[in-house]
């Protein structure tokens, strides 16, 4: 593969780059925002590793302007920032995976060779669809009947997992793991929550209601029976 390494910390950068040459892969190295940004937009590469805080410009800000540029190119967020609100923001800004330092190389090169087998774009599903209501992946809009539906970023990915399970009972526990990352239960009523929200927007005012509850198991998204 040829690779795009986008870090400043320089023993991170010798240790990445180096195991991946060992590996047989091409990699061009970049140590600060505004020379990333540069390499990204103007050359081809299979994947790219991008640190979120960067010298000139920032890991967000950089993937957020190739993806507004139409580059497609998977990228791995490489950080120390590991709560799940930045995972969140990471993966909201255009990136496809996300690992947190300190990190071992086996991982990061598994992850790397996952998002390179990955198929190209335009055989991807972008469009979600159920019922009357549709949601764009990559526009990141949300419509029913045409109307656009305005989410927080939270809400589109609980919409965006429903969407994907329509027709099918999702439970507490798998709303909690696929959408916050918990792998526990924190005893919260934040599913609830969102969920009632995610309801005033999406059914409220509406002819039918897409998001039903299963009641003592969880919920499931589908168009009138």
């Amino acid at each position: 593969m040829k690779i795009l390494l986008i870090e400043d910390d320089a023993e991170t950068a010798s240790y990445v780059a180096n195991g991946l040459k060992e590996q047989g892969h091409l990699v061009d190295r970049v140590a600060n925002g505004r020379d990333g940004l540069f390499m990204a937009a103007g050359e081809p590469f299979d994947v790219m590793v991008v640190d979120r805080m960067l010298p000139g410009l920032d890991g967000l800000a950089i993937v957020k302007t190739i993806r507004a540029a139409g580059v497609r190119t998977p990228v791995l967020f490489l950080t120390t920032l590991g709560g799940i609100d930045d995972r969140v923001d990471g993966l909201e800004a255009g990136g496809d995976d996300y690992l947190v330092k300190p990190f071992a190389f086996a991982e990061l090169l598994a992850r790397l060779n996952a998002l390179a087998r990955r198929p190209p774009i335009s055989q991807i599903e972008t469009v979600l669809k159920e019922a009357d209501l549709e949601m764009d992946l990559i526009a990141r809009t949300v419509t029913r009947r045409g109307v656009p539906i305005d989410l927080q970023p939270r809400e589109f990915a609980l919409l965006e997992f429903l969407l994907r399970n329509a027709g099918r009972m999702v439970t507490r526990t798998m709303l909690l793991e696929g959408v916050w990352d918990f792998h526990f239960d924190p005893r919260t009523n934040v599913v609830e929550t969102h969920i009632s929200r995610l309801r005033s927007k999406i059914d409220k005012g509406q002819d039918f209601e897409l998001i039903h509850t299963v009641r003592g198991s969880g919920y499931m998204l589908r168009g009138a029976s």
